[in-house]
């Protein structure tokens, strides 16, 4: 393995007398001396806020842009995709939980300028995505700020869960974005939460990051993993159609937001039957009445 990269001073932390408040993502976790937040990755050494995996890549590919998924935005196009450690959601069907449940998968580590060095080698974009990589904000800002430097397009895959001034900074910096929009329940999401005792509104946050994106012109497309029994229900789905027909209503210059609806098969810790790949096309053919551009997949 690689030596681990110098690590910049981390953003988003407060010092409290008995904690450090991380104030990252709406989970706002208070972090004891040797812990570490939800994320896994966000931590507390001797009272100071400490980002240890800055740097640390556990995937690293070269995907057709489709794969992120993006349809809309450079279609043809390779991408170089990194992955990471820890998510700040702890969803109980995750498709990738051996890198974003745990902070023990093999990987290497990579400074920023090898990872520019890398995409300027093959002419790439780079994405960041795999695992929840908004919960290494410094590092996601530094590749991302030299990308720019050097012409590279930037794309993000991501929960969109973060508040609402690390969300302007990173967006700032990003061209293209696919954002999970898992669910439009507050309660849903406070399920996927999982792990926090403030059961904060993640949903809202969500929305409001992809309504931030949006208005800052960002080409966005917005993914629904649709789970049985979780947020399958075609009255919750067509909340989701509604809510993306009113972003492009309001964004003239966006011929339509593409939404990605995604099959779930059983995984990690949830075990319902796959979804049906009908209902999956029946859902999408409803949502085509009122938007332009809406993709089935994993089917």
């Amino acid at each position: 393995m690689n030596a681990a990269p110098a690590v910049r001073s981390p953003k988003f932390f407060l010092i409290d007398k008995e904690f450090v408040r991380c104030g990252l993502c709406p989970n706002n976790c208070e972090i004891k001396s040797g812990y570490f937040g939800a994320c896994g990755v966000r931590g507390n050494k001797g009272g100071k806020g400490i980002i240890p995996f800055y740097g640390f890549i556990t995937a690293l590919a070269v995907d057709p842009i489709e794969k992120k998924p993006l349809y809309r935005y450079k279609p043809g196009s390779k991408i170089l995709s990194l992955g990471f450690a820890g998510c700040n959601l702890r969803c109980p069907f995750c498709q990738n939980w051996h890198i974003s449940q745990n902070t023990d998968s093999k990987g290497r580590w990579m400074k920023p300028e090898e990872v520019i060095s890398t995409a300027l080698k093959q002419d790439l974009s780079i994405a960041y995505t795999y695992s929840e990589p908004l919960v290494h904000i410094e590092y996601i800002l530094d590749c991302m700020a030299l990308a720019r430097k050097h012409g590279i397009t930037n794309v993000l895959v991501t929960n969109g869960c973060i508040n609402a001034e690390p969300a302007a900074e990173i967006l700032a910096l990003t061209d293209a974005a696919n954002i999970d929009l898992k669910s439009f329940s507050a309660d849903t999401y406070r399920i996927l939460n999982g792990v926090h005792n403030k059961k904060p509104d993640i949903l809202q946050t969500v929305l409001e990051f992809i309504k931030l994106g949006c208005k800052m012109g960002i080409h966005i497309e917005i993914t629904t993993l649709v789970v049985p029994g979780l947020n399958d229900s075609e009255e919750e789905l067509n909340s989701i159609a509604d809510f993306i027909f009113s972003l492009t209503e309001t964004d003239k210059t966006n011929p339509g937001i593409p939404w990605h609806l995604t099959a779930y098969h059983p995984d990690y810790r949830w075990n319902a039957p796959p979804t049906d790949p009908d209902f999956l096309r029946k859902i999408a053919k409803k949502a085509r009445e009122k938007l332009q551009f809406v993709y089935t997949g994993n089917i």
